[in-house]
């Protein structure tokens, strides 16, 4: 894993200025590449690359690396899963001379064999500028999903490109104008959606897209070049999807294991991070192998129980770290340095603190992200399925009634408490399937925001913003598009950047087994009434590929997820921090929340009427960066160098 940073005229040839601006870009990002910094230029194109070396350590593979011709050149960030295979399929070995032994220089040659289309032969994650000398062709490319961040500016005929936002800092000529409307969709998502950043100036690219820029002609496009697909195949049996499911699961961990730097993984006591650490006792490589888990500091938090269970099975050298209060107020500020917009995911600081202290023994991590994705897991599905028969099946007046009892249910502040869940459902099952879905998981509902957020004319909801995207989808079931919106927002827009931010600001990186496109299509395939059975058999045919491998202990527990207990934690070390951003003349500098409506918030909040804890998260998150980003600029003092 690697940071890039580039520039592209569209127009004249690049002058020592560009060179400048770029190398500032990759500098603010060498936190992601601290072994290594080359920067390449063209007439027409600048390359920057930040180099982790995890594959190949020599020098001999450092980044932008060209062909042994000098004819291609690439800038390249990420990991080819299947890198030694293609290798071998197309016998490049005998048609090339090779330097060294990284997955890069594989990827060079397979475009001088295939063309762009080699982009079909790859599994993995990856972002990468390729420049054809030749062909006088560039293409900017993120991986199929959009496991590897990449942002762009296109402005005075001249195309940046970075792995980070705050790259784009570094030009001059930067108009830093606020994207309100993508702000505030953040206030009911806890994370910006799609394309869009908190700059109008800064576009991220999505997954299975790429921009084709003809150097010649100073002319360029955009292509998606890959789409999720549904293709069900209802003559898969269970027995067989089981079967298929676990060969793959083991030969994906078994790529990615795959390193020349020392490697581990994350292990949070869960179904996903458990059957990456048994595939890997499969493989007879879980002896002595590095596990971390994170012990919140709050029992009705805590899964260490569980992760010391399966690294004793396995046999792994655990390490375990214990996050407390001042844990977080000591991380809070560097974390926000490195995560460059708004994101209010509460496992991002013990996420950067589990990477910290990994980071001693390792450069690689191994992460369960992408299973409930893949495997259809997560518990708001059974809602999904569970409103269908309730609605269908419950008369009107009798829901209305099960509202009522539901909200007279004492507020818990515990996680995943009866009265949220049952008070989250009995709102959500009267809506759309997609406004339901993001209603289950919501910060503050379009309704609040209309009471919160000042100057908001002419802003889309956000639950337009996802019915749009749903009823667009030609998937044949509804299930899958619900599964859709979670791989194209939640896990991209979300529980990426807190993965890429918080390891990459230690130099640690992070991989995703299970969602590895192999594996991904061929799930993709299974009916989805094998991925889950009826309401609450989530991840069933994870579950039995898994029967023999995992203990039975953890194939009985349910979706729990890392998460950071700020609702209670509000009430003690965290106060201070909070009545300080969301004082009246902290809210009032933004110029962008109504502080009367933040304050009852506060107020309803410690009242203990309603948990407003993950709301007043947000708005904290906000407040922090808008003050480090924005009003102060400085950023820098807190990043990790």
């Amino acid at each position: 894993m690697c940071g890039i940073s580039g520039l592209i005229s569209l127009n004249n040839e690049l002058t020592d200025n560009d060179y400048s601006t770029v190398k500032r870009m990759s500098d603010s990002i060498s936190h992601r590449g601290p072994d290594q910094q080359k920067i390449k230029k063209f007439d027409k194109i600048i390359l920057a690359n930040n180099r982790l070396k995890i594959m190949d350590l020599n020098d001999r593979s450092s980044l932008p690396m060209s062909s042994d011709d000098g004819s291609i050149w690439i800038c390249y960030n990420g990991e080819i899963s299947n890198f030694r295979e293609l290798k071998d399929k197309y016998k490049l070995l005998d048609k090339y001379d090779f330097k060294g032994t990284s997955d890069t220089e594989v990827m060079i040659y397979l475009y001088k064999e295939l063309g762009i289309s080699f982009l079909n032969e790859l599994s993995g994650m990856f972002a990468f500028c390729l420049v054809d000398l030749k062909k006088k062709k560039t293409w900017v490319v993120r991986d199929f999903f959009g496991i590897i961040p990449l942002f762009y500016r296109i402005k005075e005929n001249k195309i940046y490109f970075a792995s980070e936002i705050k790259a784009f800092y570094e030009i001059s000529s930067l108009d830093k104008s606020l994207d309100y409307h993508s702000i505030y969709h953040y206030f009911t998502l806890a994370y910006i959606p799609g394309k869009n950043t908190p700059f109008k100036e800064v576009n991220e690219m999505r997954g299975g897209q790429l921009i084709e820029i003809d150097n010649d002609k100073n002319t360029f496009h955009f292509k998606k070049y890959y789409s999720v697909k549904y293709p069900t195949d209802n003559s898969i049996t269970e027995k067989e999807a089981a079967k298929n499911a676990y060969d793959l699961m083991l030969d994906s961990v078994r790529r990615n294991i795959q390193s020349d730097a020392p490697i581990g993984t994350t292990l949070s006591g869960g179904i996903d991070t458990s059957a990456i650490t048994c595939l890997i006792k499969d493989l007879g490589k879980s002896k002595n192998f590095h596990t971390y888990s994170l012990k919140m500091g709050e029992k009705s938090f805590d899964e260490s129980k569980y992760q010391r269970l399966i690294a004793d099975y396995c046999q792994t050298n655990h390490h375990e770290i214990v996050v407390n209060q001042e844990d977080v107020l000591n991380s809070i500020y560097t974390h926000m340095a490195h995560i460059d917009e708004p994101n209010g995911n509460g496992a991002a600081i013990p996420s950067f603190i589990l990477a910290k202290e990994a980071k001693k023994e390792v450069s690689v991590l191994l992460n369960g992200e992408g299973g409930d994705e893949t495997f259809s897991a997560y518990s708001i599905y059974g809602a999904y399925r569970a409103k269908n028969i309730y609605t269908k099946f419950a008369p009107k007046p009798l829901r209305k009634l099960i509202y009522n009892l539901a909200h007279k249910l004492p507020t818990s502040y515990k996680k995943l408490s009866l009265d949220f869940q049952l008070k989250r459902f009995t709102e959500g099952a009267e809506l759309h399937p997609a406004a339901a879905h993001i209603y289950w998981r919501h910060v503050l509902t379009d309704d609040e925001k209309e009471d919160t957020i000042l100057n908001r004319q002419g802003y889309q909801k956000t639950e337009k913003v996802m019915i749009d995207l749903y009823e667009n989808l030609d998937y044949s079931e509804d299930f899958n598009k619900i599964n859709f919106l979670d791989i194209e927002h939640f896990f991209i827009d979300d529980l990426l950047v807190k993965n890429d931010r918080m390891f990459l600001a230690n130099a640690v990186e992070s991989r995703f087994p299970f969602m590895d496109r192999i594996l991904f299509e061929y799930m993709a395939k299974v009916p989805s009434s094998l991925r889950m059975k009826g309401i609450t058999k989530r991840r069933y045919i994870e579950k039995l590929a898994m029967k023999n491998t995992v203990p039975k202990e953890i194939l009985k527990r349910g979706n729990f997820g890392l998460e950071m207990p700020h609702s209670i934690w509000f009430f003690d070390t965290l106060k201070p921090l909070l009545k300080k951003y969301l004082s009246e003349e902290m809210i009032k500098k933004t110029e962008y929340l109504s502080y009367e409506k933040v304050d009852k918030l506060l107020q309803m909040h410690f009242s203990k009427k309603k948990d407003y804890g993950r709301a007043l998260w947000c708005i904290l998150m906000y407040q922090m960066w808008h003050e480090m980003f924005i009003e102060k600029n400085n950023y820098k003092n807190f990043l990790v160098r």
